[in-house]
């Protein structure tokens, strides 16, 4: 694991166990290395509820509640999906925190938008954040940024929802 994941995953599990809230996972093109760098963390298992792998579209559907409709009409490299992804994993895993990924990490893109373009979603119930990451550096790395991007915007938020007194 990356040492920047390293400190940020610590920083996260810092402001989830004095918070006593939850987290969980829905991941598309990173396939569990955001949960995997989350649980990794000493102490996890008193805040990380768990995740899905929705790699195809049926199981995002299916697992996650994204309406169907929506993957036909955006496509499942969207904003609107990596907000449902979120959501989905709020309610169905019972969490007050989520943090979602979707995308074409490589070595191919889709119709709706070339390779190197993720969308990762962080939040909780009614406020929800999603940012679009684009550019193409290999297969590795744009799962590897996306990782980082998706635990550094859950610490971001965290600490905007937990400020410690020094902040």
């Amino acid at each position: 694991m990356d040492i920047q994941v390293k400190v940020i995953s610590r920083e996260i599990n810092e402001c989830l166990w004095r918070a006593e809230k939850t987290l969980s996972t829905a991941e598309s093109c990173t396939a569990g290395l955001v949960a995997s760098s989350i649980a990794a963390m000493p102490g996890a298992s008193s805040y990380f509820r768990g995740g899905i792998v929705a790699y195809v579209d049926d199981l995002k559907t299916q697992l996650l509640g994204v309406p169907t409709a929506m993957l036909e009409e955006k496509g499942a490299v969207s904003e609107d999906v990596a907000r449902a992804m979120v959501e989905g994993a709020l309610e169905h895993l019972h969490t007050d925190y989520a943090i979602a990924v979707t995308g074409y990490a490589g070595p191919g893109g889709g119709p709706e938008a070339p390779v190197g373009t993720i969308f990762v979603a962080v939040g909780r119930m009614g406020d929800i954040e999603v940012r679009e990451l684009t550019g193409d550096d290999g297969r590795a790395e744009n799962v590897a940024r996306a990782t980082t991007t998706a635990l550094q915007m859950l610490l971001d938020k965290l600490k905007k929802d937990f400020p410690t007194p020094e902040e």
